[in-house]
C-alpha cells in the first residue's frame, strides 16, 4: 500500500480548497498592507522625507510578503490546473496589469532615491500608488467576476474557450457588481495600509493615514452591505444538480450543475458559516475605531481580522465551486473535479507540510527583529543606506 493511500482523495481535494485559502488570505493579510501603504503615499505624505519614512514602513519586508503570491499562484497551477488554465485564459489581460504593477514596484523601490530631482521622484511615486491600488483593485474584480459567473465553456476534450478577444474579455470583466467588488478591496487595504502606517509612523503621517483608513473603512463596510444585498437579490448562485463524481479522474464535464437561486442558500444550508461576514463586518468596525482611538496594534490585528472574515465568507458561500460558468454550468470548476491526481497532491501536501511551517517562522522572525516605528530622524540620518 503506498503512502498516498492513508488519505483519500475527496479528504485531499478539501485540504487544499483550504490551503488554498490560507495562501491567499495570507497574501491579502501581508502583502495587502504593502498595496496600501503605497496607494496611500501620494496622500499620507507630502514632503520627500515623508514619502521616504512611508515607503521605508514596507521596504525591508514587500519582497517577503510577495512571497505568499507566488505560493497561491503555485498551488493553483500544480493543485488545480484547469482552474489555473481557465482563469488565466480569462483574465488575461487583467491578470497582466497586475503583474506589471506589481514589476513596476521594485523597480520604483530601487530607483526613487537614485536622484535627487524632485520631478524623478514624484514619478515614482506616482508608479508605487499604481503598484498598490492596481492589483488591490483588479483583485476585488476578479472576485466579483467569480460571483457572477465567467464566460466559458469547456470542449469535450477540457479544452477552454471564450468568447471574443483579449480587449473585449477585459471589457466584459469590468460588471457593476466586480466593479463594486473591486472597490471593497480596494478600500479594505487602504485601511489594512493605515494600520500599518499607524503602528510604524508618527506625527502627522500617522494622523493623516488614520483619518483616510476610518473612511476607507466605512466603504469597505458599505460596499460589502451592498454586495450581499445584491447577492441576495440580483445574482444567480450555483447549485450540483447531482452527486459528484469523485471515484474517477478529475472531469468537470461529468457534474451536472444548475443555475438559480442565491448563492446566500449556504447560509441555511451550513449556518456555522456565518462566523465569516461577522468577522468581517466586526474586524472593519474595530479597526475603525482603533484607527480613531489612536490604538496600533490592535488595530492592525482587526483590520487582519476583517480581511480573514470578508475573504472567507466568499470561497464558503461558493463552495464547492472554485470557478462557475455562466455561459454552460456544466462545465463549471468545482472542488471535486477541478483538481490534480490523488498522488500529486499528496506529495504537495507533504511537501507544503514540511516547509509551510519555516516559512511562517521566518517570517515571524523577521517581522520581530524589524519591529518599530519609522522617523523622519532615521531617514535623514541613515540616507544614503534607505530607501
Amino acid at each position: 500500500m503506498i503512502l498516498s493511500e492513508f488519505i483519500d482523495f475527496d479528504t485531499l481535494r478539501l485540504i487544499w480548497w483550504v490551503l488554498l485559502g490560507v495562501l491567499l488570505i495570507g497574501f491579502a493579510l501581508t502583502d495587502g498592507f504593502d498595496m496600501g501603504v503605497g496607494a496611500l503615499l501620494p496622500f499620507v505624505a507630502k514632503t520627500d522625507v515623508e514619502r521616504r519614512v512611508v515607503i521605508n514602513t514596507i521596504g525591508p519586508v514587500w519582497e517577503g510578503n510577495q512571497v505568499w503570491f507566488i505560493l497561491g499562484g503555485g498551488a493553483i497551477f500544480a493543485a488545480w490546473p484547469p482552474l489555473y488554465a481557465v482563469s488565466f485564459s480569462g483574465f488575461y489581460l487583467a491578470m497582466f496589469a497586475i503583474l506589471a504593477a506589481l514589476i513596476v514596484r521594485p523597480v520604483a523601490f530601487k530607483y526613487r532615491s537614485k536622484r535627487e530631482d524632485p520631478t524623478w521622484r514624484t514619478r515614482w511615486d506616482w508608479a508605487l500608488f499604481c503598484g498598490g491600488a492596481v492589483p488591490a483593485t483588479l483583485f476585488g474584480v476578479a472576485v466579483g467576476n467569480v460571483l457572477l459567473g465567467v464566460p466559458f465553456y469547456l470542449t469535450p476534450d477540457l479544452m477552454p474557450m471564450y468568447d471574443g478577444n483579449f480587449a473585449t474579455k477585459f471589457l466584459g470583466l469590468l460588471r457593476p457588481f466586480a466593479l463594486l467588488a473591486g472597490i471593497v478591496s480596494m478600500s479594505m487595504l487602504l485601511m489594512h495600509g493605515a494600520a500599518w502606517l499607524s503602528v510604524k509612523t508618527e506625527g502627522v503621517i500617522k494622523d493623516r493615514a488614520r483619518r483616510i483608513g476610518s473612511i476607507a473603512g466605512l466603504v469597505a463596510a458599505a460596499g460589502y452591505a451592498l454586495g450581499g444585498v445584491w447577492l441576495a437579490i440580483g445574482i444567480d448562485g450555483y447549485a450540483l444538480a447531482s452527486e459528484p463524481v469523485t471515484d474517477g479522474p478529475s472531469n468537470p464535464l461529468y457534474s451536472q450543475v444548475i443555475r438559480g437561486g442565491s448563492w446566500l442558500v449556504a447560509y441555511s444550508d451550513r449556518p456555522w458559516i456565518w462566523v465569516a461576514p461577522i468577522m468581517g463586518f466586526a474586524g472593519i468596525a474595530l479597526a475603525v475605531l482603533g484607527l480613531r482611538a489612536g490604538r496600533e496594534v490592535t488595530t492592525l490585528l482587526f483590520s487582519k481580522m476583517a480581511i480573514l472574515g470578508i475573504i472567507s465568507s466568499v470561497g464558503l458561500v461558493m463552495f464547492p465551486f472554485i470557478l462557475p460558468s455562466n455561459v454552460a454550468p456544466d462545465s463549471s470548476l468545482t472542488v471535486w473535479d477541478a483538481s490534480s491526481s490523488h498522488q500529486t497532491l499528496f506529495t504537495m501536501l507533504v511537501a507544503t507540510a514540511i516547509f509551510l511551517p519555516l516559512i511562517l517562522m521566518y517570517t515571524a522572525w523577521v517581522y520581530r527583529v524589524l519591529w518599530g516605528k519609522v522617523t523622519e530622524d532615521d531617514v535623514t540620518d541613515n540616507a544614503e543606506t534607505l530607501y
